[in-house]
């Protein structure tokens, strides 16, 4: 009885056939990270939002929006020498918590005491995944705050960490912070006088103050950990901002940007060759106090009127600082 072969695959076609799956792979991997991260990018435009929103009910209720931090230096002892910060440091991510149904948290500490105190570490390091963006790959988890040569900071005789923040507020133009807010100031450390954007120092900024607009006022924005270290629990005096990449024209900043970010031109903020800077998001200058993402294109931030406009890395850089202040009366035309 004669039997038929059967016939196989041949060594040819087998890698014709791998060929082919490869190359439909390959043609379906870059839309597979594009729908994934269109869904990161739909997240953190959700999470923009509901801060936005929180910001609005803390304004009905309290007729101003939150402090950009507290610093009480006539009560503190030991205020920074240099920068005037001190107790209690509550910013303006604490503040919101129970308007962001978090009052419970919020209750496990007096707002007139220190952020730093021990018995407070474990809300001060609690994650909340509200702060969070799920595109920025810097870390989520809480980090050790440290000092102006990149030390842990000690305070009450220990480290501290705090819980990490991928959104920071808007300062406006100006950069009121470090020399600037302190004695070497001019200013005897209030920083109202020169600050122009929705949150500084004590800020007490009222819906009737944005007199620019809330829909044309940037009040929220992103900020990588990829770059560095934000947090919403506060600003603690002493600490420093270090940034993680490098570029000729960055370099550590003072505590309150643990919680802010600013556009620039600002009277202390020179590149190398002595211009002033602007910084939109992403910008190469890669500064800490500057709005920064991790999505292709741009940055999310959140306007006064709780809206979130995507803003492209190439936006125009006296349009992008016009939309940081809130009553310099410059014109703002959209789209950004």
């Amino acid at each position: 009885m004669a039997f038929k072969r059967k016939r196989a695959f041949t060594l040819v076609e087998l890698l014709v056939v791998i060929a082919i799956i490869g190359v439909l792979i390959a043609l379906l991997l870059p839309a597979v990270q594009a729908a994934r991260e269109a869904a990161r990018r739909t997240e953190c435009v959700n999470h923009l939002k509901q801060l936005g929103l929180s910001l609005l009910n803390f304004e009905a209720a309290q007729q101003t929006f939150p402090a950009g931090y507290l610093s009480d230096r006539a009560a503190d002892p030991n205020p920074d020498p240099s920068t005037w910060d001190a107790a209690p440091g509550w910013g303006w991510g604490a503040l919101l918590l129970p308007y962001l149904e978090q009052a419970s948290l919020r209750s496990q500490a007096p707002l007139d005491q220190p952020l730093w105190r021990p018995e407070y570490r474990d809300l001060v390091t609690t994650k909340l995944p509200g702060f969070l963006c799920p595109s920025a790959t810097g870390g989520s988890d809480a980090f050790v705050v440290v000092d102006e040569s990149g030390s842990p900071l000690v305070k009450d005789g220990r480290e501290l960490e705090l819980a990490r923040s991928h959104y920071v507020a808007s300062h406006g133009q100006e950069s009121c912070w470090g020399g600037m807010s302190g004695p070497s100031g001019g200013f005897d450390g209030d920083t109202s006088r020169i600050a122009d954007g929705p949150f500084y120092r004590n800020s007490k900024v009222r819906i009737k103050d944005v007199s620019d607009g809330l829909t044309n006022t940037v009040f929220l924005g992103e900020h990588t950990s990829l770059l560095s270290d934000k947090t919403w629990v506060g600003a603690v005096p002493g600490a420093f901002v270090h940034p993680k990449l490098d570029s000729p024209d960055n370099a550590p900043e003072s505590a309150a940007t643990l919680v802010f970010a600013h556009s620039g031109p600002a009277a202390g903020e020179r590149d190398a060759l002595g211009n002033p800077i602007i910084h939109p998001p992403n910008f190469p200058t890669l500064h800490v106090c500057q709005m920064q993402s991790e999505h292709p294109g741009g940055a999310n931030l959140m306007m006064g009127d709780a809206s979130v406009q995507f803003i492209a890395d190439g936006v125009h850089l006296e349009t992008y600082a016009a939309m940081t202040s809130i009553a310099e009366e410059e014109v703002v035309d959209a789209p950004f």
